[in-house]
């Protein structure tokens, strides 16, 4: 199972700020060291060309992150101060979903140790995201004609207000996404599936919510899964509002793993949000995610 984690320096933020930028090492760490996956199928991501962001984002947008002309009103809502790092960076989270989408085409499962920036539009960012790379992903997949039918399978405990935005009425898509009804983003976009689950939400109900727009999904025949999993459905994290377990996340995985190994269907994994106290506790769930597929997918 081959990975890409974007190889850049952590993100220049002050202090205080709610944002673990840590966790992606630790989650790279605790691969390695649990045996998840080994160091020699670790790659650094590809930085993206900015031609192929444009799949999904305006060039007016682009130029402003890639320049530092980025509004402080534009900043306040990425939630993130621009920095050059943030701009590689962004190109660098990009660059690995596409190459790990590239990559599960080939043998079946990849992902990236960062990605699921499922809140950033066609001409601004939020959310903590600048570009979308999913969406990148999907639109470049289905311009090069590597395949025709791409889902979406977004978990992550906030909608995907950027994919279903920049996705809408795009043949060829399907996007899912399950969410807190509540949560953020305050104005959802609408999705081709859509599930809202309210605050406190637990394991059982999450997983009947889920099972039947799987069944949708698989309906769709995708010859490509980008899963976004998210481990802000933890009932320890700050900003997430449901109280799923360790062991509902793991369920919730395994089933969008069967799904696509019974459909046949390569899948490409975005680790998304995750903002537990202690922040253990996200990396745990991540890594549980793809102790998951390397099972299910036979890896």
């Amino acid at each position: 199972m081959r990975l890409f984690f974007p190889d850049t320096p952590e993100l220049p933020l002050p202090p205080g700020h709610r944002f673990p930028r840590g966790k992606y090492r630790m989650l790279q760490a605790k691969l390695e060291k649990d045996g998840i996956v080994a160091t020699r199928d670790l790659s650094a991501s590809p930085i993206a060309e900015l031609d192929v962001i444009a799949c999904a984002h305006s060039t007016g947008y682009i130029d402003d992150v890639m320049q530092g002309r980025l509004t402080p009103d534009a900043q306040r809502l990425i939630g993130l101060p621009w920095s050059d790092t943030l701009a590689l960076r962004a190109r660098a989270v990009v660059g690995g979903a596409v190459a790990a989408a590239r990559e599960a085409l080939a043998s079946g499962l990849s992902g990236q140790l960062a990605g699921g920036t499922h809140h950033a539009h066609h001409d601004f960012g939020s959310g903590f995201c600048v570009f979308n790379d999913l969406a990148v992903a999907a639109l470049a997949l289905l311009e090069e004609g590597a395949v025709s039918r791409i889902a979406i399978v977004d978990l992550d405990v906030h909608q995907g207000d950027g994919n279903a935005a920049i996705l809408a009425g795009v043949p060829g898509t399907l996007v899912l996404s399950v969410h807190g009804e509540r949560n953020f983003p305050f104005r959802k976009m609408v999705s081709d599936i859509d599930i809202a689950l309210p605050d406190g939400t637990e394991d059982e109900a999450y997983l009947a919510a889920l099972a039947p727009a799987l069944e949708q999904v698989a309906g769709f025949r995708p010859q490509l899964v980008l899963y976004l999993s998210g481990a802000d459905p933890l009932g320890s994290d700050k900003l997430g509002r449901l109280s799923l377990t360790f062991s509902g996340l793991i369920a919730r995985d395994r089933m969008v793993l069967d799904m696509a190994r019974r459909l046949g269907a390569p899948v490409s994994i975005a680790v998304g949000g995750g903002y537990s106290d202690p922040i253990e506790d996200t990396v745990e769930a991540y890594a549980n995610t793809f102790r998951a597929a390397r099972e299910v997918m036979r890896f």
